[in-house]
């Protein structure tokens, strides 16, 4: 993602209206910021991720949005946040959990730092209970999500060498997600997106003109 300085007005109505939960997204993404390196992506993901412990890379709002309202389409109960960072992207999913009635976030985070700050962020917003983020790898934390996902965001960190961190853990994750669930792919790993859009794999994708391309997949079978 390009540098860009986010304000407050940056943030369209969208269709989260919670005061409460809108205060604390417009205070993260007014404090957005990128380390002079450039961040993960730029290293090659060959820094480990506790050097970024004060940074929060986040989903963009419109990425946000549409978390919400495909999650209150679908009813959703069970969703699954990969990765939970400062919890920018929980926030959406917990809000569509209980303004669905009820529902659990199972997020995945390996720097302790930032699993504080999300739970912070989650409680200013009246979230907490919505949310259980499972600290340490996700390929160990997800293996088990407790009964058939609606939703997952695959937003990890990128690797040096090797399988993607998005390719694993979708690998994990996709026989626990039902027929009709979403994917949501941020980062547009090459190995992922050959997964993802390998009918055998048994899902439909589209590429969303959203930050350079998010991808969108729903599981047909």
């Amino acid at each position: 993602m390009p540098p860009h300085d986010f304000t407050p007005s940056d943030l369209s109505p969208g269709p989260l209206h919670d005061p409460r939960v809108r205060a604390v997204i417009e205070r993260l993404h007014a404090n957005r910021r990128r380390p002079d390196s450039g961040g993960p992506r730029r290293s090659g993901g060959r820094f480990d991720p506790a050097v970024f412990a004060d940074y929060g890379f986040s989903i963009l709002p419109e990425q946000g949005d549409l978390i919400y309202l495909l999650c209150r389409g679908l009813r959703a109960r069970r969703v699954v946040d990969f990765a939970t960072s400062v919890g920018m992207s929980t926030l959406y999913f917990a809000a569509a959990m209980r303004d669905n009635g009820g529902g659990l976030v199972i997020g995945s985070e390996l720097v302790p730092a930032k699993i504080e700050v999300a739970k912070h962020n989650l409680d200013e917003a009246g979230l907490g209970d919505y949310a259980d983020i499972r600290p340490g790898d996700a390929r160990q934390s997800l293996r088990d999500l407790g009964g058939d996902v609606d939703f997952a965001l695959i937003d990890g960190w990128p690797g040096a060498e090797g399988p993607s961190l998005a390719r694993e853990v979708i690998e994990i994750v996709a026989p626990q997600l039902r027929v009709g669930g979403y994917v949501l792919n941020d980062n547009a790993e090459p190995d992922f997106l050959d997964f993802i859009r390998d009918p055998k794999n048994g899902f439909l994708s589209l590429t969303l003109p959203i930050k350079g391309g998010t991808e969108l997949s729903l599981k047909v079978r």
